[in-house]
Formats: structure tokens, C-alpha cells, sequence
């Protein structure tokens, strides 16, 4: 055991401080972010790799709104690439596709890099391992020209070996999501604001695009999450019950909802592969939230709103003007809405 424990700050520890500002407009802020390989997003928000987030309506939604969806991988290898080619067809043009590093991985990616996907996600729960070494040189040799984004690390150690062995792109954070239970049942993982200022000191930063991955709540933790160091977040839990996430609008008396789901949770592992081995995640339902047009609109407009109080036109010069200090737990109370109830 190390003698020092390194204390370790998440979201809600952290506030950004506002600064000066001369944008007269919310519209002079520009969130363009090149991820490289021919990937250009207007909004730096990706959707998670979830099979009660992304399909075809959702990836298509998230490509009209300048964003990027990433379709799941569980299901077949052609039912996958069925998705990605009926997104295309659809008019997206930003695609991803989830692949394993074992198994079919290899003709997973062919078939949906051939069906028009130009991002492929390598997706596992823990990425600094010597699988993903093979899989991304692997996938590095066979498709020069695509992006490859890799994940999910927890450290700077972790995103510079993925770095070193070809992602484009990294997710970085491990156990933080709404719905997964990995740091309660493993004792591992590292708080997410931790984690991107971590991984922002890398040498191969800016090169290598920084995706936060879990823990986003609202607009303001996007913010943060970029001030800090990361050029795109990935969400799933804010995307939740809309319209376009997959499976049925649930009706319980008044009640009205979806599913939403951890990939590691047991239903969800049994589903597609008619096994658990370790349960790190949870299953539940989640009210029906519309559009997801609408939630998208909100955390574009918090993003804009969220760089002008820093004075910061562009991801770059919020991050270079970001200024951070902790508040106290009264703070934190203080920071919500805490109206004084009356009667």
C-alpha cells in the first residue's frame, strides 16, 4: 500500500469561477471539435454505446444536431451493421459502431466500417489491458483512414498506452455512470473530474482526444467535465426515456416510462449473451422524457451559456481560462435550487 492517498475531487466538488466576458451573444461561442480522421462535430456530445440509447433514430437525432451516436454491439454482427446502414441511409453521416476486443471483433468491424460507419468504438469496461493493445493495433493496420475510439481508462497511464497503441480517441472514466456499480462491487475506479485533469497532462493531449465518460448529470457538469480537459463528453443517463432511445414507452396507470439499463447489469447480460459473470451495473425504468430534440437543445444552450461566463469563445480557450475552486458541502447545498418551503 503507497503511503500518501492521493485525495481525488468529482463535479460537484468543483465550480468553474465566472470571468470577464465581451460575447454580446450565446451564438458567438463556437463548439466545433475535430476529432480527426475526417470526424467533425458541431457539439462536442457523443451517445453512449447503450442498448437503451443508441439505434438508428438516436444516432440519426444526434447526427442532425451536429452531434455523434455510437451504436451498440449487442446484437449480431449483421443486425449491427443493419443499424449503421440504415442510419446512413437515413442522411447521418458521423457513425459509430461499438466493437469487443475478443472474439468477432475483427468482422464486426469490417461489416460496419462496409455498412458506412467512420468511427469505431472499442468498448470494455476496462481498456488498459493487453487485449485492447492487440485489438487496436490490430484495427489500427486494417482501417488507416477510420477513427478509433478506445476505452474506458481511469488514469494518464491508462490514456497514453491506448494513445501509444493508435485510439484517436479515448473514453476516460471508470465506474461513475448513473447506472453502473463497477467501484461498489470491485473497490476500483477514480472520481471523474480527477480522471480528465489526469488525463489532460498527457503528453499526447490534444492529439489524442479526451472523452469524458460517465458522471455527466446536467449541462454544468459539461462544462466542467471541458474545462478540465476533455474535448467531448459521452452521455447515456440524460438521453434516457426519450422518443428515440430503443424499446417501448411502458404505461402503468399514470405512469409512463422506459427502460433504461447498465450493460453490465444482469438483465442486460443475460439478454445478450444468456450469462452474468460480474454484476456491475443496474437495471430500471426512467420517466418518458419526449424528444430527444429538446434534451439536446438544453445541453447545447447550457454548453453556450456555460463558456460565455468564462469568457471563452471556443473548447480551446475555455480550457486555457477555466479557473476551478472547491466548495464545501454547504456549498454544494447551496448550488442546487434549495427554494424555503412554505406552509
Amino acid at each position: 500500500m503507497k503511503d500518501r492517498i492521493v485525495e481525488a475531487l468529482t463535479y460537484d466538488d468543483v465550480l468553474l469561477v465566472p470571468q470577464y466576458s465581451d460575447i454580446e451573444s450565446r451564438s458567438e461561442v463556437e463548439l466545433t471539435m475535430d476529432l480527426g480522421r475526417g470526424v467533425e462535430l458541431g457539439v462536442p456530445i457523443v451517445s453512449s454505446p447503450m442498448d437503451t440509447i443508441t439505434e438508428v433514430r438516436m444516432a440519426v437525432e444526434m447526427d442532425k444536431n451536429k452531434m455523434a451516436g455510437v451504436i451498440h454491439r449487442y446484437n449480431t454482427p449483421n443486425h449491427q451493421a443493419e443499424l449503421v446502414r440504415r442510419a446512413v441511409s437515413s442522411g447521418a453521416t458521423n457513425i459509430g459502431g461499438a466493437v469487443g476486443i475478443t472474439g468477432d471483433f475483427q468482422e464486426r468491424a469490417g461489416l460496419l466500417v462496409d455498412s458506412g460507419a467512420n468511427i469505431l468504438c472499442l468498448d470494455v469496461a476496462h481498456g488498459q489491458h493487453s487485449l485492447m493493445r492487440d485489438a487496436l493495433k490490430i484495427l489500427r493496420e486494417k482501417f488507416p483512414d477510420i477513427h478509433l475510439m478506445a476505452g474506458n481508462v481511469a488514469t494518464r497511464e491508462g490514456f497514453d498506452m491506448l494513445a501509444e497503441w493508435g485510439a484517436d480517441s479515448v473514453r476516460c472514466n471508470i465506474g461513475g455512470g448513473s447506472i453502473c456499480t463497477t467501484r461498489v462491487q470491485t473497490g476500483h475506479g477514480v472520481p471523474g473530474l480527477h480522471t480528465i485533469m489526469d488525463c489532460a497532462r498527457s503528453q499526447y493531449a490534444g492529439d489524442v482526444k479526451i472523452i469524458a465518460d460517465g458522471g455527466i448529470r446536467n449541462s454544468g457538469d459539461i462544462v466542467k467535465a471541458i474545462g478540465a480537459g476533455a474535448d467531448v463528453v459521452m452521455v447515456g443517463s440524460l438521453l434516457s426515456g426519450t422518443v428515440e432511445t430503443p424499446g417501448d414507452v411502458i404505461h402503468s396507470g399514470e405512469r409512463v416510462t422506459k427502460v433504461y439499463r447498465g450493460m453490465a447489469s444482469t438483465d442486460a447480460q443475460n439478454d445478450w449473451r444468456g450469462r452474468v459473470s460480474s454484476i456491475e451495473g443496474v437495471a430500471t425504468t426512467v420517466p418518458f422524457a419526449g424528444p430527444v430534440r429538446r434534451v439536446l437543445r438544453d445541453l447545447e444552450a447550457g454548453l453556450r451559456s456555460g463558456l460565455s461566463y468564462s469568457g471563452a469563445r471556443t473548447i480551446h480557450e475555455l480550457q486555457v481560462k477555466a479557473q476551478f475552486i472547491r466548495q464545501t458541502h454547504a456549498g454544494q447545498s447551496e448550488s442546487g435550487a434549495h427554494i424555503r418551503e412554505k406552509g
